[in-house]
């Protein structure tokens, strides 16, 4: 992505071009993308370096973490964001789910011909006002172009790289009998709003998504406890809050029991998914994490939570339980019992 600056005998028509192939070439036009569109937007110390990667410090004494997430959303934009700043928050939130610090950001750019170029500056400047806000720089990236019809506008892959204290040791394998199962807050609302703009349906209320970066929600929930006692962390992206779940019994080898009557939803979302026959316990989040606590600490990371703009709906949804088969029970708001099984088929595709 880096490049030196260069005068160029026209500026981009950023208004009403499109991306052609000549913009993937690797010539003038690909070195004139790059500088008026990437590195004007993501200008900073390590990206001014205009090498093919960047050198980067890393604190002494702390391990790195390193993660890395493709999305290829449609639509790009709907209500509360849009494929750019969901690169950002996907990626910091992967980061921050193993209780890192996230440091740096790298970016490909996957751009099919045809793609407005107003359309790919809006998407640039939300992937940079997200990146700003996070405080975590895009350092280095790669921009491709592809034939009409091979790329659906644009797909993005984001690689961060954090640090976490030695010592520190979060995964989903740890959770263990007895520990809380808490919730950051409301669930759904992200895959809602996609399927709002993909289906061009009309609730009465807009669903907006809940895309956020979480690093600073974790660091304050960390800041609150002992070393050691959150076990899990984990963001309920695809799948929902069901899969994340039977992701984590099946990597600790345990069961858990939830109440359905404790898990936040919106109402216009409970309405949404009743209406469109979905479950929201399988709808994507992109800005919710579920935390895996010794019962101990459990009160004190809840109200660390909810004592953050981030976490102010957070709730206990129910406790990890001894069980071989790794079954995920949950007492019905109507007075019954449900397994939670693993989502079968996929009711929103293309959601992150």
């Amino acid at each position: 992505m880096n490049t030196p600056k260069r005068h160029y005998t026209r500026p981009l028509d950023l208004k009403h071009g499109c991306i052609d192939m000549n913009h993937g070439a690797g010539g003038r036009l690909s070195a004139q993308l790059i500088e008026e569109v990437f590195a004007r937007a993501f200008d900073n110390e390590f990206l001014r370096q205009g090498n093919d990667g960047a050198l980067l410090p890393i604190p002494v004494g702390q391990q790195l973490v390193m993660a890395t997430d493709g999305h290829v959303i449609s639509p790009l934009f709907f209500p509360g964001g849009d494929i750019g700043c969901l690169a950002v928050h996907g990626t910091l939130n992967d980061v921050a789910m193993l209780g890192a610090t996230p440091l740096y950001l790298s970016a490909c750019f996957i751009l099919e011909e045809g793609l407005p170029l107003a359309d790919l500056k809006r998407i640039v400047q939300s992937m940079a006002s997200a990146a700003l806000d996070a405080g975590v720089p895009i350092v280095t990236g790669d921009t491709k172009v592809v034939e009409r019809g091979k790329g659906d506008g644009v797909f993005i892959t984001t690689t961060g790289i954090g640090t976490v204290p030695e010592g520190r040791v979060i995964g989903g394998a740890r959770a263990r009998p007895g520990d809380a199962v808490l919730l950051s807050g409301t669930i759904g609302e992200h895959g809602v709003a996609v399927l709002s703009q993909r289906a061009s349906l009309e609730f009465e209320t807009t669903i907006k998504s809940d895309t956020a970066a979480l690093h600073t929600l974790v660091a304050a929930m960390l800041a609150a406890i002992a070393v050691g006692a959150i076990h899990v962390l984990r963001d309920p992206t695809r799948g929902g809050l069901a899969t994340t779940l039977n992701e984590i019994t099946g990597q600790s080898n345990v069961g858990m029991m939830l109440n359905e009557s404790a898990i936040p939803i919106l109402p216009q979302v409970d309405a949404a998914c009743e209406l469109l026959g979905l479950d929201p316990l399988y709808i994507a989040n992109e800005g919710k994490l579920v935390a895996i606590v010794a019962p101990e600490a459990a009160s004190a990371v809840l109200a660390a939570m909810r004592a953050h703009p981030l976490g102010r709906a957070a709730a206990c949804i129910g406790w990890v339980t001894e069980d071989a088969s790794c079954f995920i029970q949950m007492d019905t708001r109507v007075g019954g019992r449900r397994v939670v099984d693993w989502l079968s088929g996929e009711p929103l595709p293309r959601i992150c």
